[in-house]
């Protein structure tokens, strides 16, 4: 399951610095940057810009991550779905990503269920039930999209 979507760019950059593999060192020897001035930029301490678009992107294809634009598909009420390479696909592949769809479509409609016991939503369960609907569309776009790729002409 994808982790919960961060609400902040300064908590983007913590968490795509804290999963790149190797930790915060690795990820400043990987930009060029010392240790101390990396966690300036991503803390915006002493005057430092924070870390640029690019530099959160080399990161983040490094350790697998989608922080980023995770963030920003969430400002504009969407969600951010990588598409697979031709290359990378076979029909277990799209078996896969079918059960994978099925699970979280059950798992909006039983955080729907249980929300609607008391006969009403509050916002924590309504935050909760928006957060797996937009996990389940990911998923099922990326499921579609690896059918077109697989078997296009």
């Amino acid at each position: 399951m994808k982790p919960e979507i961060l609400e902040s760019r300064r908590q983007v950059m913590s968490a795509v610095v804290n999963s790149y593999p190797g930790g915060r060192e690795c990820a400043a020897a990987r930009l060029g940057l010392l240790p101390k001035r990396l966690d300036n930029q991503v803390y915006e301490n002493a005057g430092c810009q924070p870390l640029t678009d690019a530099q959160l992107h080399l990161l983040e294809q490094a350790s697998g991550t989608s922080y980023l634009p995770d963030y920003i598909s969430a400002l504009y009420g969407g969600v951010f779905v990588p598409m697979p390479a031709e290359g990378e696909l076979e029909n277990l592949d799209l078996y896969s990503r079918s059960l994978a769809t099925s699970s979280q479509k059950g798992r909006v409609d039983q955080l729907i269920a249980q929300a609607l016991k008391d006969g009403q939503l509050d916002e924590a369960e309504l935050a909760e039930i928006v957060a797996a609907h937009r996990q389940h569309i990911a998923a099922r776009h990326a499921e579609v999209g690896a059918v077109i790729t697989l078997h296009r002409k």
